[in-house]
């Protein structure tokens, strides 16, 4: 039979425990079972025959309880219930559960709850937060890697320098026709010299050019742009010559209204009332004639 103050007296009163870490100010229990982590007589798991906690595996919380019943037998001595993911209906649980219970251990299980609780809420948020991920470089991995890119800039410059001395050898005739070679990359990096060449010369020219002055003549005039112009000084002759006609017989109306009332003033109308007649213009006429010749008699 079980005797809680025996296995306290042993383990607990200054006395060896495995589970124990003594510290300056207090000692705490490394048991998975303990229900508060501090090495006492109300929160150890070994010596209360009647015992309870909270536990978390893999997301869910579970109550396990403990009971002097089945003290004898090891491999059932913790009874196990799955809790709800709701708050308030594991509380209820824990309740029914733990009804006629110590107030001391109901109280620490609701409160081991609430905390677990918590930091699985955390987890979660942070599982759904983006964070960075932290990559280990190792040293000689990165000063091989440096090695290696030097070299290979060293002998890209030599080839690019073998195949420039090769080139200019090429264009001298140094081998003639003894080699066979490709005549499809002679001709590339011919053409690759070439536009770099006329690149050169453009800028140069570009260059030469800024600050010089000019003499442009005028842009040339297609006939068709002749012929509208014109068309156009028609148009305003035509137009210039109906303007002076119409200037022209307004002053003759002003002049004959001014006759009129100067008539008017002098003497009286005539009776049958018939208006004055226009004086009419005078016109000279000149003949020209010609000596008739006179025949002489012989």
């Amino acid at each position: 039979m079980q005797h809680d103050d025996v296995i306290w007296n042993i383990i607990g009163n200054k006395q060896f425990c495995s589970f124990k870490v003594k510290t300056k100010g207090q000692n705490f229990c490394r048991n998975e079972f303990n229900l508060t982590g501090l090495c006492n007589r109300s929160a150890c798991p070994l010596a209360n025959s009647q015992y309870a906690t909270i536990r978390e595996e893999k997301g869910q919380c579970f109550l396990y309880m403990k009971v002097i019943e089945r003290a004898a037998f090891p491999a059932r001595m913790w009874e196990k219930v799955k809790l709800s993911r709701n708050y308030e209906k594991a509380l209820e649980q824990i309740d029914e559960n733990l009804i006629y219970w110590p107030r001391f251990i109901r109280h620490k299980c609701k409160q081991r709850f609430t905390k677990i609780t918590q930091y699985l809420i955390r987890m979660r948020k942070l599982v759904l937060k983006r964070q960075r991920k932290l990559v280990p470089l190792s040293r000689k991995v990165e000063s091989r890697e440096k090695r290696k890119e030097e070299k290979a800039l060293i002998a890209a410059q030599l080839d690019n320098a073998i195949e420039k001395e090769l080139l200019e050898r090429l264009k001298q005739g140094t081998y003639g026709d003894i080699y066979n070679f490709p005549a499809y990359a002679f001709d590339r990096a011919l053409e690759q010299q070439d536009a770099e060449s006329e690149s050169e010369s453009e800028e140069e020219e570009e260059e030469e050019d800024v600050g010089q002055r000019e003499f442009v003549a005028e842009e040339e005039v297609d006939e068709s742009d002749l012929s509208d112009f014109e068309d156009m000084n028609r148009l305003k002759t035509s137009s210039d010559e109906e303007e002076q006609e119409q200037s022209s017989e307004e002053e003759d109306e002003e002049e004959m209204e001014v006759q009129t009332k100067a008539s008017g003033s002098k003497g009286k109308s005539p009776a049958n009332g018939s208006a004055p007649r226009k004086k009419r213009a005078y016109v000279e006429i000149e003949y020209e004639t010609e000596p008739a010749s006179k025949s002489r008699t012989t």
